[in-house]
């Protein structure tokens, strides 16, 4: 799998599209982005991702996923950049944009809760199974790092309730994959990838990287 060489250039290029952009509002009907705007209400970043992912080309007319992690939302697109649908997700418990080294190979035992990171960056990604045999998007295999179907977890994570919430302050509860609901996964993501691979966007959580 492949990420931004450089997550810094990638949210400045990100921070000159917002401000020559101005707000999503601004922006005009045949506006790829405008899209995002008046379907998704909350912060301009995903706004500026998929208007600077549809212009410049970066996808390659595959399909793409934004995940907005500060308002715990994913954003799915088709190959010529119109928002197909978006959804509620339970992201990494610790905050943070970058994963530990070596957390692929390790146990979840030993995956600490300021370790469970959803990293932020650019990423090839196709779908796959893991080991129980389930269908998922795989977003960076070697950190083991994937897009499902949300699972059940322990009764104490209420990782159902979690995503049915009205606010993002809950939806961190992950060791770091990307939960979404069982028919977002099913009837978007997978038909979305099924046929060619595509690329996820992770913005980051500190604003200011």
């Amino acid at each position: 799998m492949s990420r931004c060489a450089s997550r810094p250039l990638c949210w400045a290029v990100a921070a000159a599209i917002m401000a020559s952009l101005g707000s999503p509002a601004q922006a005009g009907d045949s506006d790829p982005g405008a899209i995002v705007s008046v379907a998704y209400s909350g912060v301009s970043e995903p706004h500026a991702m998929a208007q600077w992912v549809s212009t410049s080309g970066d996808a390659q007319g595959r399909p793409f996923i934004i995940v907005d992690k500060v308002s715990a939302r994913v954003l799915a697109f088709d190959g010529t950049g119109t928002l197909v649908q978006q959804s509620e997700a339970l992201l990494g418990m610790a905050i943070g944009d970058v994963s530990p080294p070596g957390i692929g190979s390790m146990r979840l035992a030993d995956i600490g809760p300021s370790m469970r990171i959803t990293p932020a960056g650019r990423f090839d990604a196709h779908l796959g199974t893991n080991l129980a045999g389930k269908q998922i998007l795989w977003v960076n295999y070697d950190e083991a790092l994937s897009l499902h179907a949300v699972v059940p977890g322990t009764a104490s994570e209420r990782r159902l309730a979690r995503l049915e919430s009205p606010t993002a302050a809950d939806n961190r509860i992950s060791y770091g994959c990307i939960n979404v609901p069982a028919a977002f996964f099913h009837e978007v993501v997978a038909p979305l990838f099924a046929t060619n691979n595509g690329v996820v966007y992770i913005l980051p959580d500190d604003t200011s990287a």
